[in-house]
């Protein structure tokens, strides 16, 4: 990038942007542009997924825009330097490096944190801080600024710190930790893709890498920043000491959704019950559970809780469940005529499974009637209970009243004395 703009210079700029070689510049950059559009829109293609970071959700706000069209101008800055006094490539560079910063941050962090209600005031502060660094280094003023936040240095032990160091430090934290971000971001993605049945282990493997990936990256800033990482084992003690006492929850909360995602006791897409709540298990994470019944209620559960606790599970080893309806007839029913009957309705229910074959049982000698328990198997938990249960009982309903079978009310006889 172009050394510094003193004050003298930035005259100098703004009579050569009023220049007819401008003209060319202008032409020139309009011509990068176009060809960056372009080799986007090629590598897009049709298939490129909405809210890609690369690509964006149009051709042009991804990341991949600016960086083609930043290459491309630097490149044409290079061969026009020795034919024409540059000015518009002077300015175009810095935007084009702005923009490049703006949407790196903005698409890792919404990809990685789509839910969060922070992502726009992070949005806007980055923009803002980009525009502005950029309008200080055309001007010439970040050089000069950064000097005198140089000279302003204090000293802790043997270490010399100035505001300058603490703000590279922080910059170069952001863009360690962002780049950090889109890459776990970018593996996570690749590694669920087709997932089925080991959509738990390749969870936890995502998970690890994202873990171990921002651990790095913040090893890089914390050098950046001119800590002395010797220093960290002092803290890692700290640390130690710290969750042995007051976090000893959530660090047993972390180690517990590795040993679920490893041991696979329950999976994304398991029918559970835990603590009185049951529903379907959506998304494991290192720190809890999230279920969601079929009332739409979701329930946040630690996972220190699916270790120590009872967990009712309706699918880990067979989805199908057992179901069953209670029905009183009166005495004197046939029964035999009847049974095959009940059971080619209940067989004919969509949901019903054929094996094991729902069946009819005379359970008890009622006081008013002969009960009926009709147990019955249906493979997809996850869709309801009790519509299928009334499908049952509807098609049972009309079998008895297409045979003239009586379901009993209560009988009381009063003998007089």
């Amino acid at each position: 990038m172009d050394r510094a703009l003193t004050a003298e210079e930035l005259g100098k700029l703004i009579n050569a942007l009023l220049q007819r070689d401008s003209i060319v510049e202008i032409g020139v950059v309009l011509i990068c542009l176009v060809a960056a559009w372009a080799m986007v829109r090629l590598l897009r293609g049709a298939q490129a997924q909405p809210g890609s970071i690369l690509f964006g959700d149009a051709v042009y706000d991804g990341v991949l825009f600016p960086v083609l069209a930043l290459l491309l101008a630097l490149g044409a800055r290079w061969g026009l330097q020795d034919m024409l006094p540059l000015a518009v490539f002077r300015l175009v560079v810095p935007l084009l490096t702005s923009l490049l910063v703006i949407r790196l941050t903005v698409r890792v962090l919404h990809r990685v944190f789509p839910t969060s209600s922070l992502m726009r005031v992070v949005e806007r502060s980055v923009s803002w801080v980009a525009w502005i660094a950029m309008a200080l280094w055309i001007t010439g003023v970040l050089p000069l600024l950064m000097a005198e936040l140089d000279a302003i240095q204090w000293k802790i032990g043997s270490t010399r710190i100035s505001v300058r160091n603490l703000l590279e430090g922080a910059v170069t934290s952001i863009v360690v930790l962002v780049l950090a971000l889109w890459v776990s971001a970018a593996l996570e993605a690749r590694l669920l893709t087709g997932a089925t049945d080991n959509l738990s282990v390749r969870k936890m493997a995502a998970n690890a890498m994202r873990a171990l990936l921002l651990f790095i990256g913040l090893m890089f800033a914390l050098s950046a920043a001119g800590i002395d990482l010797t220093a960290l084992g002092v803290l890692g003690g700290a640390l130690g000491v710290g969750i042995g006492f007051g976090l000893q929850k959530l660090a047993s909360n972390y180690v517990s959704g590795f040993v679920i995602l490893a041991e696979r006791s329950v999976r994304i897409g398991d029918m559970v019950k835990v603590d009185n709540f049951e529903g379907r298990i959506t998304d494991i994470s290192t720190r809890y559970t999230l279920i969601r019944a079929l009332n739409g209620r979701e329930s946040i559960v630690p996972n220190e809780m699916l270790i120590t606790q009872r967990v009712e599970n309706s699918s880990l080893a067979d989805t199908k469940v057992a179901l069953s309806t209670v029905v009183q007839v009166a005495y004197g029913t046939d029964l035999d005529a009847l049974f095959p009957r009940l059971l080619a309705a209940v067989a004919a229910v969509p949901r019903v499974v054929a094996d094991p074959a729902p069946a009819v049982q005379l359970t008890a000698f009622g006081a008013d009637g002969l009960e009926l328990t009709i147990p019955f198997w249906i493979a997809d938990p996850d869709k309801g209970q009790g519509n299928v249960r009334s499908d049952v009982n509807l098609a049972v309903l009309r079998v008895l009243n297409d045979h003239g079978v009586e379901i009993p009310f209560p009988q009381r006889m009063l003998h007089s004395i």
